[in-house]
């Protein structure tokens, strides 16, 4: 199909998932409006649980693989939309919907590049297309509960809003649960080891702990303290107060050396609540990137999180849209983005796909 009509049929996709609520664990709809893309092309998938994958026609188990992979699920949206958020519309070039940004735009853009290739011979790499689901709340049935249902991934491009830049790193994330004790009294009575007084001094360690290492793409790793909660009524002085810090780890190390550095050197008892979550990269000079930058985009590393975590492989976020509109009010894509997109995806793997 000549590439004009498949990027329409692609934001008619688009329009079409928009109008679906596919909350994560809630994207049956929406798996169903993708299966009927791949009938509609005679490209036979595959559906585990709300997953939909297939393989190009002329898949050769001897050839490494690349993976293409998107999310069909949205979070739910927030108060401040003034625009109904599963009525698909076009106003100034803009599509406007839950998911259009993030990562509809990114999902409809890779199947239609997915599409383009099927049935192209010679090609060095298989290719492989997974929708998944459950990417927004990490869910056990997301990219990283399919995954050993697949063949070995080698290299892998996640569609993510980058603004089709080619984001070549993407911090982990450790979330831990640490708590400050006290001893616990009446508020009327003296008490020199007040719980909540305590927590000042941790609050400032926290604050002005710096890692050691940095990272060329994604700098340093980011701590902070985002939740804070203690006490029960206004006389009792508590016995502890519980934080909540969130690490942003860079590919300088590990989630699991940044929860044995913290379990060791902060001034208070600290516990991750899970390790999963690990920072991805490719690298720069990976034939990948290279004909990315020979097409005139930029790297850089991302500080947000994706399905990359899920992944072993070396790989690569990129996507139209831009990723300050994800979870946003009134959340849109420029319809030239995705045009952008789908033209730049054929490209940069028609040059990393050639024999």
């Amino acid at each position: 199909m000549e590439q004009t009509a498949l990027t329409q049929k692609a934001i008619d996709l688009l329009m079409k998932l928009i109008a679906i609520e596919s909350f994560s664990g809630e994207e049956d709809k929406t798996a169903d409006a993708i299966e009927n893309w791949f009938r509609n092309f005679d490209i036979p998938f595959e559906r585990i649980h709300n997953n939909v994958f297939a393989k190009n026609k002329h898949w050769d188990d001897a050839k490494p693989t690349l993976l293409l992979n998107s999310h069909h699920d949205t979070v739910k949206p927030n108060q401040a939309y003034t625009k109904d958020p599963f009525y698909p519309h076009i106003e100034d070039g803009k599509l406007y919907g839950l998911g259009s940004n993030d990562a509809g735009g990114c999902l409809v853009s890779l199947i239609a590049t997915f599409t383009h290739f099927y049935a192209s011979e010679d090609l060095n790499h298989n290719i492989m297309m997974v929708a998944s689901m459950e990417e927004e709340n990490a869910g056990k049935h997301s990219l990283r509960g399919l995954l050993p249902s697949l063949p070995k991934i080698d290299v892998a491009i996640v569609g993510e809003p980058t603004l089709m830049n080619l984001a070549i790193a993407e911090k982990g994330l450790v979330v831990f649960d640490a708590v400050v004790k006290g001893t616990p009294s009446h508020a009327a009575h003296p008490n020199d080891n007040n719980a909540i007084y305590n927590t000042i001094e941790v609050l400032e360690w926290f604050e002005n702990y710096r890692f050691d290492k940095t990272s060329e793409a994604l700098g340093d790793v980011k701590m902070t303290v985002t939740q804070i909660n203690a006490g029960s009524q206004h006389n009792v002085v508590p016995s502890q107060v519980a934080l909540v810090v969130d690490v942003r780890v860079n590919d300088a190390y590990s989630n699991k050396e940044i929860a044995d550095l913290l379990k060791s050197e902060a001034p208070c008892e600290i516990k991750e609540r899970g390790l999963k979550l690990n920072s991805s990269k490719i690298d720069k000079d990976h034939p990948l990137v290279q004909s990315g930058i020979a097409l005139g985009r930029t790297t850089y590393g991302s500080p947000t999180l994706s399905d990359q975590a899920a992944l072993t492989c070396q790989s690569l976020k990129l996507g139209p849209g831009d990723s300050t509109r994800s979870h946003s009010a009134d959340e849109y894509i420029y319809i030239s983005e995705i045009e952008e997109g789908i033209d730049l995806y054929i490209k940069i793997l028609g040059g990393f796909l050639a024999p």
